[in-house]
């Protein structure tokens, strides 16, 4: 038998069921409803569901066939009118299960039986000695360590025992089957420690632009929440909440595919199942926000490397330490490591819990899909995702709100990480200022024109002049003769060196300007110029 695709709706009064079945024998069918049961056959589908209300027949049921769609529509009334039917669109929560719903009455049936016709344990009772015995072994110390749990409601082990070649690139713990909790937890702490790189998280820090424009997406949940702040007040505020988170042809054929059972959890483990959720959530909410909704080939490694529920089969005792170690995580792995982006994954799980379970279901949804089309990522869907998408069917939703509200209470700052993140940015803004300093100092100098003194360091060749000038009386006296006739004879090639001279520096200008002034006073070029400096020109014109 094959079960069809179907879809359930309701108004007030009815409950339409749409039942797809192409190439069915139409000409003979049936359908049988009662109570909460539903059943429909035609041949070669047949389909049974559990409804999450009653319903009645009085004789105002219809139904009709669509020929060319190949589709059955059937509406059945509510034995009470104006009653909402939670969970219609739970589709794996809808069919009827194997054999018992929950495993709870295998545990009552056997107590039940023992008090209610017995009337109590009776101690006369000849104890039976028939049943099976075996032989006392010595229990190894590795089988003792075997008790390592982990999966869903940490009801798995020994998965990775013949596994853990092929599965090693998916978790980061070695030998799961054989490392308590305790040394799980220090083993992540130590490996994040190692993996934390300074110069990333400051390149993003500094370098934000597109740390910033992902912050600004807005995805899907964020609209639905918006509809149903905006549908706050109204009469059926459950029917409109449940109306707003619409599944996908493919997400219905994923519900339908999944085996509906119950799990048998205590407490602690109950507890456990719940901290998980919100771990997964917020890797998924992060990889969603940094790619915009558009998945990649790196969006298995991202959501299963930000959860430690994922890849380090983590357990859990608050939320404030879900948060801790999620933020750790974001600011050691992936592209994108900010603070900002651990906040805002924060808020966008609290919007995925309120929103209720059918937004979290199509968060697993995705999910599930994303690691059943990664190789080595598949086997997580066996130990968490799918049981976690047929668990959530039936989750209470009031507990999920209450989840919500201890997320939302939860704060978390830098500190908080044990990363040393305050003191990086305080050293890293402190160079920043220095070297913005250093180079203003810089450029400053560069502009600053030359001081009064400066200028008189330049002028003071000038001032020995007179003194210079008698030191060599005889020197003009031989020169005064042909001393205009020198000074002329030297103007020309002078004045055309000083074109290619006065490009440099400042002090070369005065020196040629203080020149021309003393040659048009009808000094000697002996007498404008020092000593050391000038000897080999004039050397070199008194050869001429």
């Amino acid at each position: 038998m094959l079960t069809p695709a179907f879809d359930l709706s309701q108004d007030s009064n009815f409950l339409t069921i749409a039942i797809r079945v192409p190439y069915a024998k139409v000409s003979e069918f049936d359908v049988y409803f009662k109570g909460v049961d539903f059943k429909f056959y035609a041949k070669p589908y047949f389909l049974r569901l559990t409804l999450p209300g009653r319903i009645i027949e009085n004789g105002s049921e219809q139904g009709s066939y669509d020929v060319d769609k190949g589709l059955f529509t059937i509406q059945l009334p509510k034995e009470t009118p104006g009653q909402h039917f939670e969970g219609l669109n739970m589709l794996t929560a809808l069919l009827a299960p194997r054999k018992y719903r929950t495993a709870k009455p295998l545990v009552e049936e056997i107590g039940t039986s023992a008090v209610s016709e017995e009337g109590g344990e009776d101690d006369d009772e000849e104890f039976n000695w028939e049943i099976e015995q075996f032989p006392y072994e010595e229990v190894s110390e590795s089988a003792l360590k075997l008790q390592c749990h982990y999966g869903f409601g940490h009801l798995r082990s020994g998965v990775f025992q013949r596994l853990q070649d092929e599965f090693s690139d998916v978790i980061d713990i070695k030998d799961p089957d054989f490392t308590p909790a305790a040394e799980r937890k220090q083993k992540r702490l130590a490996a994040e420690l190692t993996k934390f790189d300074p110069d990333h998280y400051l390149a993003d820090f500094f370098e934000d632009e597109a740390i910033e424009q992902v912050l600004k997406y807005n995805p899907w949940w964020m609209d639905t929440y918006s509809k149903m702040i905006s549908s706050l007040g109204k009469s059926q505020e459950q029917e409109d909440h449940a109306a707003l988170v619409s599944f996908s042809e493919e997400e219905k054929y994923q519900l339908r595919k999944f085996v509906n059972k119950s799990y048998l959890l205590d407490k602690r483990a109950h507890c456990q199942v719940y901290y998980s959720l919100i771990d997964i959530l917020l890797a998924y909410c992060y990889e969603t926000r940094v790619t915009e909704g558009e998945r990649n080939v790196e969006s298995a490694w991202n959501i299963r490397k930000l959860s430690p529920t994922l890849c380090w089969f983590e357990t859990w005792t608050s939320v404030h330490e879900i948060l801790v170690s999620f933020g750790r995580r974001v600011l050691c792995y992936p592209l994108y490591r900010h603070f900002k982006l651990v906040l805002k994954a924060c808020r966008d799980t609290v919007v995925v819990l309120e929103l209720g379970k059918s937004a979290v279901l199509k968060c697993l949804l995705d999910i599930h899909n994303i690691f059943q089309e990664s190789d080595p990522a598949y086997i997580l869907n066996d130990l968490y995702i799918s049981d976690y998408c047929v668990w959530i069917q039936k989750a209470k939703s009031k507990k999920l709100t209450a989840l919500a509200e201890a997320l939302k209470d939860v704060s978390l700052t830098k500190a908080q990480l044990g990363l040393e993140l305050e003191e990086l940015e305080t050293a890293a803004l402190l160079v920043q200022e220095e070297e913005a300093a250093l180079t203003a100092a810089h450029s400053t100098s560069r502009q600053t024109p030359p001081s009064s003194s400066e200028a008189g360091a330049l002028e003071e060749p000038d001032s020995t002049l007179p003194s210079e000038t008698e030191d060599s009386g005889s020197e003009q006296e031989e020169l005064k003769g042909g001393e205009s006739k020198t000074v002329n004879s030297l103007r020309g090639p002078f004045l055309e060196e000083s074109s290619a001279l006065c490009i440099n520096s400042d002090g070369v200008c005065r020196k040629l300007a203080l020149l021309r002034s003393d040659a048009s006073q009808g000094m000697t070029l002996a007498s404008a110029w020092a000593p050391g400096v000038s000897q080999p020109l004039i050397e070199e014109l008194g050869e001429h």
